[in-house]
């Protein structure tokens, strides 16, 4: 527990580091009622009211007046006279603008002006300054429907990975008064009881309170062998119970566990920016002022060089000049794209704690991984009976008899295989041999059925090979003569193979690290088709080679399960868990989490990761290009205020549309 506590020491000191970066990428949307103080983030606990068309209707008000009024003007030639047409345009004005007119308020009066929401309000006002009603309107309108169209996609993305978590264990059975009670566990309190039956997982840290009980603890340990945990002993929020009925006295609260901070941290999500995310919202810091400037020249300075200068003919250029230099078409869609990726994950079952660990993902060149609950189930299974003199089928029958008296998971694993093959053969006199195996008479033969070392206590001869084996063997013997031996290994995912494939048909070198034995690890490794694989390695050894690796050059994601593996998920430029059994430690502390413990999703995840970047620099392109050619056209006096819509605002819708297709995405 001391490597554990050191281990937290180390993540709380990596999320104080990160402090000043979530505070330096903090934003505030226009359609937000926060101020632009407060953090931005996805608040997945909170109830949120689901959003209609209805509840936008200011906006929708808004739209209607403005296609009523364009219609009366050029489809009727009939136009309103002044001051009923500004009294009209202006309610429509407000109605779609209030929240972005509000933000510019709230910003300037923190002596903020270059900002979209400024720089919107100066060219909406200007427009109707010069007598410019319905175009005024009209890019108000159009770039709130962008702003709209942008918080349903983000509802959307929160929506997906709100999903994803919540199908965590979120019940418990406690006993009170001597009755089960299934209840929430954020309901539990200190030393209470709460039962955990076959195959459930443990919700809360606490002791064993019966006598014994199996546990898999391959999500904490990587440790593929079940531990036998005894009265008092502690039992971790993690483990899977493989026993019978099992009461755990309760000694940590639900919301001091590591499950809890895992979802704290998710909410951080949106705050973790990426790289081109941050620079954009450098550039627009950089790039508005210099448009306000640009601005002010293209109404001003003509005065000095033009002798029929017209003060309304050049602020009207000035205005369109603002328009179309708003950078809401990036400033929008690159979050959005972000929020797709996060969103296409999600739906993949992928939970990526930021959007910058999309961009790192498409930099990988490494990926390393954990052999136990990773690459293989961390369970146990026959994968080879050899036999001596005797039939193989008498072997299991004999086998199965005799172990169906014990509940070790490594008897079940026999028991299960020989289900058809032992049915109503019983075994008489079992005796446990502590240590060694069991004793037993079937059909009036003695069975001895365990290690080596059984045999050995009976002085009985058996090959000399079955020393070197690797694998858990289960020897067995029959009337004092050696029968034969049953192997039990940890079975191989069924999509491991498939995802070391995907690896190397994307040219990443894949690296497989465990604290196994060599020979057990070069046999996965070989079955799988692993690069290369390092043994008997305790965590200092695992991060060693990573950060070996790291020194040569390699961009490096690293995938495990345990509580031993969360260093190097640390270490690594992006640390995936496997959130299904893994430890809460190691969830906490990696940036990616593959909720249904499928290696296959490694490879989703670089996908999803290019696809978003793709994407994302579409959007760059095009809204970049469109915004020179209308700049100058502006600039020219060739382009109006509708073509600066046009060009501003639609450019933005097509990026939003563009980002909004990652979560329609198949792959």
């Amino acid at each position: 527990m001391k490597d554990i506590n050191n281990l937290e020491n180390k993540i709380v000191e990596t999320e104080e580091n990160m402090d000043p970066l979530l505070k330096s990428s903090k934003e505030v949307h226009p359609f937000s009622e926060e101020e632009e103080e407060d953090d931005e983030v996805l608040d997945l606990n909170k109830n949120q009211e689901e959003e209609t068309i209805l509840s936008h209707w200011p906006l929708l008000t808004a739209l209607l007046i403005l296609v009523v009024m364009l219609t009366l003007e050029f489809g009727f030639k009939f136009q309103l006279a002044f001051p009923l047409n500004l009294i009209i345009y202006a309610i429509a004005f407000l109605l779609a603008g209030y929240n972005v007119l509000g933000m510019a308020f709230r910003k300037a009066r923190h002596f903020d002006f270059f900002n979209e929401f400024f720089l919107m309000s100066v060219a909406t006002i200007g427009a109707f300054s010069i007598g410019s009603y319905s175009e005024g309107v009209a890019v108000m309108v159009f770039y709130s429907i962008g702003e709209w169209f942008q918080d349903a996609a983000v509802n959307k993305a929160k929506k997906s990975i709100k999903a994803l978590l919540d199908i965590r264990p979120d019940q418990v059975t406690v006993l009170r008064n001597g009755s089960p009670v299934v209840v929430d566990p954020k309901k539990i309190v200190l030393d209470e009881l709460i039962q955990v039956k076959s195959g459930e997982k443990v919700a809360l840290d606490g002791i064993l309170d019966s006598e014994s009980a199996i546990f898999n603890t391959a999500a904490l340990t990587g440790e593929s062998k079940p531990d036998t945990k005894r009265k008092g002993e502690q039992v971790l929020a993690g483990m899977i119970n493989l026993d019978k009925v099992s009461q755990i006295q309760v000694k940590s609260l639900f919301k001091d566990s590591k499950l809890s901070k895992i979802l704290e941290m998710v909410q951080d999500a949106t705050a973790r920016k990426s790289q081109t995310q941050l620079f954009i919202s450098r550039f627009a810091k950089i790039y508005t002022p210099i448009v306000f400037a640009l601005a002010l020249l293209v109404c001003f300075a003509p005065y000095f060089f033009v002798d029929t200068y017209n003060f309304q003919q050049w602020f009207y250029r000035a205005l369109v000049f603002l328009v179309i230099s708003c950078p809401c078409a990036l400033v929008v869609s690159i979050p959005l794209g972000y929020f797709g990726g996060i969103g296409l994950a999600s739906r993949n079952g992928i939970l990526f704690k930021g959007s910058n660990f999309l961009d790192v993902m498409t930099k990988i060149n490494t990926v390393i991984m954990d052999k136990t609950g990773t690459l293989t189930k961390g369970v146990f299974k026959v994968q080879e009976i050899v036999t001596g003199d005797i039939d193989q089928n008498e072997l299991i029958r004999a086998a199965s008899a005799i172990e169906i008296n014990s509940t070790h998971p490594i008897a079940k694993a026999i028991v299960e295989y020989a289900a058809d093959k032992a049915a109503g053969l019983k075994a008489e006199n079992v005796e446990e041999i502590s240590g060694h195996g069991l004793k037993g008479t079937v059909e009036g033969k003695v069975i001895l059925a365990g290690n080596a070392k059984l045999l050995k206590k009976f002085n009985i001869s058996y090959p000399a090979e079955i020393d070197a084996l690797v694998d858990t063997i289960v020897v067995i013997a029959i009337n004092d003569k050696y029968a034969g031996y049953i192997t039990i290994a940890d079975e191989i995912k069924e999509d491991a193979k498939q995802a070391i494939q995907q690896m190397h048909d994307l040219k990443i070198q894949t690296v497989m690290l465990s604290g196994d034995k060599q020979a057990v690890v070069d046999k996965v490794a070989k079955t799988l088709g692993i690069d290369e694989a390092f043994g008997d390695l305790l965590p200092e050894g695992k991060v060693e080679k990573v950060q070996g690796l790291k020194d040569a050059g390699n961009r490096i994601a690293f995938v495990g399960d345990g509580v031993n593996d969360a260093p190097v998920v640390a270490l690594a430029d992006a640390g995936i868990a496997m959130g299904g059994l893994g430890s809460d430690a190691t969830i906490e502390t990696a940036d990616i989490v593959i909720q249904n413990d499928q290696p296959s999703k490694i490879t989703t995840a670089i996908k999803i990761g290019k696809i978003t970047s793709q994407i994302v620099w579409q959007n760059i392109t095009i809204a970049m290009v469109v915004k020179v050619i209308v700049l100058i056209l502006g600039a020219g006096g060739i382009a109006n205020l509708w073509e600066a819509v046009i060009a501003d605002v639609g450019v933005a819708l097509l990026a939003i549309l563009n980002a909004v297709r990652i979560q329609k995405m198949k792959l």
